[in-house]
């Protein structure tokens, strides 16, 4: 089963100061270039008196696009190592701001480094994470009397198996719906027949790649 980078489920943000220095960490999903240069501006709108608003970006399925600026400080000491961080991470359609207040203190390259690392590794941990996957869709059309017992034993059985519920839909029958990895389709169709004495048999829907929450 192909792997996909991973992004953050919401905007996180983080303060850390360093030799008087504010350095004012964001992060934040994006689902494009254009919308991570939109956050760009907000925050430089929002934080217009700061020295330096320093940024990185990766954006795409595989995290194939990849931006950052250093903003004024020496090349190669803000953007590149937030860039880094990202990567380090595995992540994408994510965006980074780090805001730095000057405190009148200069860090140095190495500490400038370690600085705008730091900054973004911290926000970073406060991020929930959400992780990409190829599922598959199975549906299973049971009688309305049974729909809520069908659909208990359905998200008992897929905890833990890496799948999540889909939405579930109701005409002459319900229809309910799970997202679970191509391979375990075998296992849901025979524990099916076991909650059904064999009337329920799952049939398979589209192949997408869908947002899972990190455990």
């Amino acid at each position: 089963m192909a792997s996909y980078p991973s992004t953050i489920a919401r905007a996180v943000e983080h303060e850390l100061v360093i030799k008087k220095s504010r350095f004012i960490s964001r992060a934040a999903p994006v689902g494009s270039v254009a919308e991570a240069e939109e956050v760009i501006a907000g925050i430089r709108k929002a934080h217009w008196d700061a020295r330096h608003n320093c940024t990185a970006m990766i954006t795409g399925l595989r995290g194939d696009q990849a931006r950052s600026s250093d903003d004024g400080e020496p090349g190669g000491t803000a953007g590149m190592p937030m860039l880094e961080v990202l990567r380090q991470r595995r992540l994408t359609d994510v965006v980074v701001v780090v805001t730095r207040y000057f405190g009148g203190i200069k860090l140095g390259a190495g500490g400038l480094v370690r600085a705008y690392s730091s900054a973004v590794s911290e926000c970073l941990d406060t991020a929930a994470l959400v992780e990409r996957r190829e599922l598959t869709q199975a549906l299973l059309s049971v009688d309305h009397a049974d729909a809520g017992r069908m659909d208990n034993l359905l998200r008992d059985w897929i905890s833990g198996r890496d799948g999540i519920i889909g939405d579930p839909a109701y005409g002459a029958r319900a229809t309910l719906s799970a997202w679970i990895p191509a391979p375990l389709l075998p296992d849901l169709t025979e524990a099916a027949a076991a909650w059904s004495s064999g009337f329920v048999v799952p049939t398979t829907g589209d192949t997408r790649i869908v947002d899972v929450p990190a455990a």
